[in-house]
């Protein structure tokens, strides 16, 4: 099997759907050595903050030496970054040998009459025969949605369970209260394991207390409180929390330092647990973290911004960053959704803000929404809007329409980033070569 085989195979799983239930997966990682057992995980869920808060707790232990796997999705630029070991991703031929185990134990179990798994499942099983073949000391494992009935749930060695911040996402799978869906995301807490939280609503907060009580989980809880001399910027950030001062965090956006402040928490947790994460290590891991798409520059003059800002919660936290950074400034968007989420929330929230919105359609994707419904949706908060015919045209028509000084905001779902950032640096490296 060759990597394009693999991907192509990996994408024809799509057909398979969403499916409740973990019976399936558990099924074919039986037929495949349960590699997850061999593992010891840090389990991150929640509504906003996932993957940044992995991305901190998995450079530190990187630094601290650990050989430390990260699972983590969507993919914003490369198929492959969901997988990683030490912030290198798996390898094309890796990919291709593993995903043609994968297939032989599929075809097994169609054969036997019994249900293959999905895309994610199989994606999440990938990941978990990689790990374990590089022989991970420990894993950081962002679920894909919810938490009880997430794919990455079927693992029992978990040693931290991560609760970002809980908000309204995904309501039809996951419950119409919040309470209900702090329910589906607490389901990863697995029995004597550490918790560390975010601080969280006052619904959420009293399910996770209630989990941990009931499981027997020593619970650890970010303290607003102790975060003291923050300094905000876009380009770096620093801050002082509990024991620890002066860290900085590379990463921009109005609740980084909060995320970051979630990571110590959770780093401390395994300290509690025994393992050796020295000050320095701290210190190195967080200054050094990568996270592509979260409140990303990508090129300057002017200046040109990506945030996965998709839900209520991540649209609120966006208009936090874009008026601490950038009062009185000059704002074009780029937006693009998916039609299964609360755009016309996020409009309310963002629109009235910029002076120009371009919309686009998320290409590849069955749940986008039409870049021309997008306008109409935004259209009462803000009549500057236009549809554009594709992404390139709207990058186009956005640094066409920004002065020196202006900022482009392109936001929305996670799936179009990337393809937006090759084309935004793609022009530029033109523009300087017919310079």
């Amino acid at each position: 099997m060759t990597y394009e085989e693999a991907r192509a195979f990996i994408a024809g799983t799509s057909v398979y759907g969403l499916r409740p239930g973990l019976d399936c997966i558990r099924e074919m990682l039986r037929r495949l050595g349960n590699p997850q057992d061999d593992l010891k995980f840090i389990h991150i869920a929640g509504t906003n903050g996932k993957g940044s808060t992995l991305a901190y707790i998995s450079t530190v232990l990187k630094e601290a030496g650990y050989r430390t796997g990260r699972y983590s999705s969507p993919a914003i630029y490369s198929y492959r970054e969901q997988i990683q070991v030490n912030e290198e991703a798996i390898s094309r031929e890796e990919l291709a040998r593993l995903t043609e185990e994968i297939r032989k134990a599929g075809r097994e179990m169609l054969a036997e009459g019994l249900a293959h798994p999905t895309s994610f499942e199989v994606e999440t099983i990938l990941a978990f025969l990689y790990f374990r073949e590089k022989k991970c000391d420990l894993v950081v494992l962002e679920t894909g949605m919810g938490g009880q009935m997430d794919a990455t749930n079927v693992v029992n060695t978990t040693l931290v369970s991560v609760l970002t911040p809980i908000s309204m996402d995904h309501m039809g799978f996951l419950g119409n209260t919040l309470g209900e869906i702090a329910a589906a995301k607490a389901g990863i807490i697995k029995p004597g394991c550490h918790v560390a939280s975010a601080c969280q609503k006052p619904e959420a907060a009293a399910v996770i207390e209630e989990t941990c009580r009931q499981k027997g989980c020593r619970l650890r809880e970010t303290d607003l409180g102790e975060i003291r001399d923050a300094v905000y910027g876009w380009e770096r950030q620093s801050f002082s929390y509990r024991q620890y001062r002066n860290l900085e965090i590379p990463l921009a956006g109005a609740c980084q330092i909060e995320n970051a402040a979630l990571a110590v928490e959770a780093l401390e947790a395994l300290k509690d647990l025994g393992y050796e994460i020295p000050e320095r290590a701290l210190q190195k891991g967080l200054a050094g973290t990568v996270w592509k798409g979260r409140f990303a520059v990508i090129a300057q003059n002017p200046l040109f911004i990506l945030d996965g800002a998709h839900n209520r919660d991540a649209a609120d936290r966006l208009r936090e960053s874009i008026e601490l950074y950038f009062p009185g400034r000059r704002l074009i968007y780029i937006m693009g959704v998916l039609a299964d989420k609360e755009y016309d929330y996020i409009a309310g929230c963002l629109a009235p803000l910029a002076a120009q919105i371009f919309t686009v359609e998320t290409p590849d994707n069955l749940r986008a929404l039409p870049a021309r419904a997008l306008a109409e949706a935004v259209a009462p908060y803000n009549p500057h809007v236009q549809a554009a015919e594709s992404l390139a045209e709207a990058g186009k028509l956005a640094r066409e329409a920004a002065g020196p000084e202006d900022v482009i905001i392109a936001f929305g779902s996670l799936s179009y980033l990337g393809e937006l950032n090759r084309l935004v640096n793609s022009e530029a490296r033109d523009t300087e070569i017919s310079g």
